[in-house]
């Protein structure tokens, strides 16, 4: 197994063996089943009826496990203790979109194994159409140890060698499940290998034939690439194809080559292509900055107390998206705009709210409460 550690310049790989694996999940008592299908759910099924028969987001990528320190401020070897969380980018936008009341799906695949038939539960359990999950039998489901830093800010390291995410083929790709989404989410982790390259652009050529609108957060997790420039080339090599893009401050700096992340001359000259509809650059607790053809601006962002940043960026995302689902012209009004903003940046203020990913992810009501007390303040 592989083992990155993003402290490092460089990716550190040593061998290890994975411990045996109880039937007893973080999230309570974990079912065994006969076979990964029956984990399966799609959004026509029985356990479906809830939610509108096609997915409005559908996002491809990566799903896997992160083991959060139980406190902040120490390094992984001094950590007392682990809680386990799913996690995972896109699945975590996924996941976001169904809490906040609209309809997604996931394409990705995990290992045939306790760790993965938990996340294909999760999804279920959180009505997230998971009939695009695959389960490999040879590899495992992803790992990542996250070492808080007393801000809640993170550090990474991953266990991948290679995982099941990275063994994605295009032949596995659930095609009908693309077409039938408004938007076709994904990030850029699933670029860096084959065959989960190749199913990736597959997928996006799949997606942009249909219809949808193309959603890209690069994520960038610099060690999981060979080198700098693979990272930066992989990213731009599909930049030109999005029609919807959300990059951080820092992402801004690694992709221009060290320029200055809020100069608007930079953002607009560099990074926003004419087919591009929205570029958002989000800034943490100060919100986010929006591009398009016509305005770009500035959102103000929320004050909270944060614990840990884990599936912040996600949780604006899957905010943003729901927004933009609805309203497939929403980057031609800016107020309307202007207000899919703020109540992406609540979504992102109130996940750093508790630890971990999927499971600090808000429910509507909540960021309806939380824009409330902001606008009473």
């Amino acid at each position: 197994m592989d083992q990155t550690n993003t402290k490092s310049s460089s990716s550190n790989k040593t061998g290890y063996c994975l411990p045996t694996i109880s039937n007893r999940s973080a999230m309570g008592d974990f079912k065994r089943v006969k076979s990964a299908k029956d984990l399966l759910v799609s959004s026509s099924s029985e356990d479906g009826s809830k939610r509108k028969k096609n997915p409005q987001v559908v996002c491809f990528g990566e799903l896997l496990i992160d083991f959060v320190p139980t406190v902040s401020g120490v390094s992984l070897a001094e950590a007392p203790g682990f809680k386990k969380a799913p996690g995972g980018a896109p699945a975590n936008v996924a996941v976001c979109v169904s809490k906040l009341g609209g309809s997604a799906g996931f394409l990705g695949k995990v290992g045939d194994d306790e760790f993965g038939h938990m996340l294909a539960n999760i999804l279920k359990e959180n009505n997230v159409d998971n009939t695009g999950m695959r389960f490999d039998k040879q590899a495992r489901t992803a790992l990542a140890f996250v070492t808080l830093r007393a801000d809640g800010e993170r550090e990474f390291m991953f266990f991948r060698h290679p995982s099941a995410d990275m063994l994605l083929t295009e032949a596995e790709l659930d095609t009908d499940l693309i077409k039938k989404s408004t938007i076709f989410h994904y990030g850029s982790i699933s670029l860096i290998e084959d065959p989960c390259k190749s199913a990736h652009l597959a997928a996006m050529k799949i997606a942009k034939k249909a219809g949808c609108i193309l959603s890209y957060d690069p994520n960038l997790r610099l060690p999981l690439w060979p080198s700098p420039e693979a990272a930066r080339k992989g990213i731009m090599s599909i930049w030109d194809e999005a029609d919807v893009i959300k990059i951080s401050e820092d992402e801004i700096e690694f992709l221009t080559g060290g320029d200055d992340p809020y100069d608007d001359k930079v953002v607009l000259t560099k990074l926003f292509h004419p087919n591009l509809k929205l570029l958002i650059v989000t800034e943490g607790p100060n919100g986010c900055r929006y591009y398009t053809k016509d305005f770009h601006g500035k959102v103000g962002g929320v004050k909270v107390k944060c614990v840990d940043t884990t599936g912040a960026g996600d949780a604006f995302v899957g905010g943003l998206l729901l927004n933009l689902a609805s309203n497939t012209q929403l980057f031609k009004d800016e107020k309307k705009l202007r207000d899919a903003l703020r109540f992406a940046n609540v979504c992102g203020a109130i996940t750093v709210t508790e630890r971990g990913a999927i499971p600090s992810l808000p429910s509507k009501e909540a960021v309806h409460k939380k824009l409330e007390e902001s606008e009473s303040k």
